[in-house]
């Protein structure tokens, strides 16, 4: 390594770091199971959709799904339809969003700021534990912050000082595109937040002329021809679908705790803090960086100044409302990297020095929690998965600590020490967080009841044999399983659309008992996941049904009371391929 020369000037260095991260990142887009509750629904909700070939009305489970809109499950569906079903295709488009934002913010910065903030945005967002992280997660909400970044960037170079009319025009379309594919990903916060930015920039500004630079006739059709299709096709085919999206889905879900997910005010600090590693030792002095941004009218747009109110308004907008879930603030992190890179740019090296022992304190901090990781759990099925899991932590703590002090020792050198320091932040962090994401899939395999997925197949004798969800819904096994369950005594999340479909589930456990018992009787197969506490109700019913598979958080029974190996032998890879070509929605009469 050639101390003379900073990383940021070497082409071939800068490759060789795209080329390292890239790796990673796509070989971990498949490196876990599905964790419920979000990968496994959505997952589900995209095989469905190719299974029925209707892709406007989502369904989940065979029912009626209206909380999201749909471009989530139609990018998963394309992905199946092109690759097959699997976990890598279910998180490409989640992989691909959040590169896209990576991508985004380092042309932004180098277009607004120089080419070294834009090479420090990049490298500061994509080693973001948060969004690195969720960038493999399965969710809505890295879909959505990629169209917001979408919408941010095209913003920022649009209005830029020096912009052409035609570099204001194409950009500005840009963000009103990025607006349309954020609402159709998560709703009309697609564009209120960002129009809730607008107006108090311009109230903090006095920037009024913003307005006149929006190309607003020409964004509003680009807009309304990229949502307004599905929203009315949705609403011809399902006219309850309106009032429940509109109205629940927004300002039920805002103003209330309708959906039991509520939190303190200060819910989203510690994911800030925890999501921004290894910048933590640079938030706030990045953020500073946006109140520094002191332009008078005659100087232009003021861009860290939009960056800094894009973070907190977003941030506040979310702390305030009834409805609270970790990753609703992940749309702030781009903004926030472009502003970390603006400080790094005029940074001294004792500030990259107090960043990186920061960073090194946390691997001190996570090696003093895995030496009590082990002991962590209360049952006896926990204990091995905690001691399988400290080693990973282990691992991604020794990184941490060694990555930080590497840092620091390096920004004390002259010249280019601090340009090293930065991305040896980044690789660090980058790594010891996919590190601690790796290890954390046998906890992922048990909350998904993927162990259990041999023994189901095997009972499930014919594609039409009922396979029943007791008491509880698992969100990762129909996917596994290419087959939908039939819902007993607990709705769960699809209560509305039961409301519209009742004859999709069975709303009385004494009815399913009846059911069970004459299935039972006549030898006819079917399978029940129950909870817990209802098995245990059923033995003392003395209930038939023979146990195939049994965790803390489930039990797996069939009918079938004695069965041999032949009997049930599973239908082998033909019958899995086949079931993404068919409905899969069993009709409990």
């Amino acid at each position: 390594m050639k101390q003379h020369r900073s990383p940021y000037d070497s082409p071939a260095t800068l490759w060789l770091i795209a080329l390292v991260f890239l790796l990673i990142w796509f070989y971990m887009l498949g490196a876990r199971t599905l964790v419920p509750t979000d990968e496994g629904r959505y997952a589900e909700m995209a095989r469905e959709m190719v299974a029925t070939g209707d892709w406007i009305t989502l369904r989940l489970n065979g029912i009626k799904y209206f909380e999201k809109p749909p471009l989530q499950n139609w990018m998963n569906a394309i992905s199946f339809e092109l690759f097959g079903l699997g976990d890598w295709q279910a998180r490409l488009w989640t992989g691909l969003t959040g590169l896209l934002g990576v991508a985004l913010v380092g042309i932004a910065g180098n277009k607004m700021f120089s080419r070294r903030v834009g090479i420090s945005a990049a490298l500061v967002l994509g080693s973001s534990f948060y969004w690195a992280g969720m960038g493999h997660v399965n969710s809505l909400d890295m879909g959505l912050s990629g169209m917001f970044t979408i919408a941010l960037c095209g913003l920022l170079l649009a209005q830029r000082n020096g912009a052409s009319a035609v570099e204001q025009r194409n950009y500005m379309l840009l963000c009103w595109i990025g607006m349309a594919l954020a609402t159709l990903s998560k709703g009309l916060i697609g564009f209120v937040l960002p129009g809730g930015v607008l107006v108090i920039y311009s109230l903090l500004t006095m920037d009024w002329r913003l307005w006149t630079r929006l190309h607003m006739g020409k964004g509003l059709i680009v807009f309304f021809a990229i949502t307004a299709p599905w929203f009315i096709l949705i609403a011809m085919k399902n006219p309850e679908h309106p009032q429940f999206f509109f109205i629940h889905e927004h300002f039920d879900r805002f103003t209330s705790n309708v959906h039991k997910r509520g939190g303190a005010w200060y819910f989203f600090f510690p994911f800030l803090i925890l999501g921004i590693v290894p910048w933590i030792g640079l938030l706030i002095q990045g953020l500073w960086t946006g109140t520094q941004d002191r332009n008078g009218l005659e100087k232009g747009f003021q861009a860290k100044k939009m960056l800094l109110i894009w973070a907190v308004f977003f941030f506040f907008f979310f702390s305030i409302s009834g409805s609270k879930l970790p990753g609703y603030i992940l749309p702030i992190f781009p903004a926030i990297a472009l502003l970390i890179a603006c400080y790094l740019e005029h940074a001294s090296s004792r500030s990259i020095m107090i960043a990186s022992l920061s960073f090194a304190a946390l691997g001190v901090v996570g090696l003093a929690f895995v030496s009590k990781a082990s002991g962590m759990g209360k049952l006896a099925y926990e204990i091995p998965l905690y001691q399988a899991y400290a080693p990973w932590l282990a691992a991604a703590a020794v990184l941490t600590l060694v990555g930080g002090i590497l840092a620091c020792l390096m920004a004390r050198r002259p010249s280019v020490g601090k340009d090293w320091a930065v991305v040896i932040l980044a690789l660090s962090g980058y790594v010891a967080g996919q590190i601690a994401f790796l290890g954390h899939d046998p906890w992922g395999k048990y909350i998904a009841g993927t162990e259990h997925i041999p023994a189901i197949r095997a009972a499930l004798l014919k594609a039409d044999t009922p396979l029943y969800a007791v008491g509880r819904y698992e969100q990762a096994l129909p996917f596994y399983l290419r087959h939908t369950l039939i819902l007993v005594e607990f709705p769960d999340e699809m209560e509305f659309g039961l409301k519209q479909q009742p004859e999709l589930w069975i709303p009385k456990l004494e009815d399913f008992v009846a059911r069970w018992r004459a299935d039972a009787a006549s030898g006819k197969a079917a399978v029940a996941i129950v909870r817990t506490d209802i098995y245990e109700k059923f033995v003392e019913d003395k209930v038939p049904m023979r146990v195939i598979g049994q965790d803390p958080r489930r039990v797996i029974v069939s009918t079938i009371l004695t069965t041999s190996a032949t009997d049930t032998a599973p239908a082998g890879d033909q019958a899995t391929s086949q079931s993404i070509q068919q409905p899969t929605t069993q009709v409990a009469k």
